[in-house]
């Protein structure tokens, strides 16, 4: 496993150089001038170039890649062009109440959706299980917004149980007070396509031969179901749970806007509308690191999960 694991890691190398000059290209060659965006529509050629030189992009284009490359090995992106703070200070930050949010958000409904996959999938084909199915399939059709507003408008509003916006410096209190009404909302919307997706996981298990074969020895299926159809319809879950964890750290851009949580979610639909561009590639590259990351544990975490996984 360790060479497996090392193998990987310098696999990343060539593949973090190949995201930099993506992001490089994009960002200078399709993104526009980011100094006539500054400058605004009343701006003089003076104006302009006296911004680009403020910005370093009147350089040569080689000599930018270089800085860019620095900047991500040095965790140094400069300021931000619209608020002048420090844009690692930013990231540093912004990522405290997305996790506080997210991380919740992502051990309840994963818990949750497997606990009902479950259920649903041991009663399948009765009436209980179309009638989830429609249910799931109906609160899939709604949109995430319209979620949020009914939340707000019952639980802020009527009830008076949450605060519809806030946030503190407390993370105690955050998560006794601010956090509980957006956990719940994105848990509720959450469940439903996540149900679905592992219902079908444990029904493929249930369908093959080992499983017949244990029902023949007179296995209960309760057993049949914790046991064995379980343990071996975690690897896909596994995969699933390993493709959502990095959005755990940009968070819902709905959620942070609407309940006014200053996560980094938030702060990434900011830096789109005012385009700034050193926020916007920071979180992009580290966002991208952190999938390579997320997709080795997960790799990793499928020997244990089932023993005869083996790693070439």
């Amino acid at each position: 496993m360790t060479a497996y694991v090392i193998r990987r890691l310098w696999q990343m190398i060539p593949t973090i150089f190949g995201v930099i000059l993506l992001i490089f290209i994009l960002f200078n060659w399709v993104g526009g001038d980011p100094a006539q965006v500054l400058a605004g529509k009343i701006s003089n050629p003076e104006q302009i170039a006296n911004i680009r030189r403020q910005l370093g992009v009147d350089q040569p284009y080689w000599y930018q890649l270089w800085v860019f490359v620095k900047q991500v090995f040095t965790f140094d992106f400069g300021r931000s062009w619209s608020t002048n703070e420090e844009v690692s200070h930013i990231l540093l930050t912004r990522v405290g109440p997305t996790l506080t949010i997210m991380i919740p958000v992502l051990i309840i409904t994963t818990g949750l959706s497997v606990l009902f996959a479950v259920m649903v999938a041991y009663v399948r084909g009765t009436l209980t299980d179309r009638l989830i199915m429609i249910v799931c399939t109906v609160a899939m059709s709604v949109s995430f917004l319209v979620y949020i507003i009914v939340f707000q408008w019952l639980f802020g509003f009527i009830l008076g149980w949450f605060p519809v916006q806030g946030w503190s410096e407390s993370v105690a209190k955050n998560l006794g007070y601010y956090a509980p009404l957006p956990i719940m909302l994105a848990v509720f919307v959450g469940v439903a396509p996540e149900l679905r997706l592992y219902r079908s996981f444990f029904l493929d298990e249930i369908h093959q031969d080992y499983v017949r074969t244990a029902r023949a020895k007179g296995v209960s299926e309760k057993k049949v179901m914790m046991k064995h159809v379980m343990r071996n319809a975690l690897i896909p879950i596994l995969t699933n749970v390993g493709i959502n964890l990095p959005g755990v750290f940009v968070g819902s851009f709905l959620l942070e806007v609407f309940f006014s949580i200053p996560g980094l979610g938030r702060e990434v639909v900011t830096a789109v509308n005012r385009s700034d561009f050193p926020v916007i590639k920071a979180v992009t590259v580290y966002l991208a690191v952190v999938t390579m990351v997320v997709n080795l544990l997960v790799d990793v975490m499928y020997k244990y999960v089932d023993p005869r996984v083996t790693f070439k």
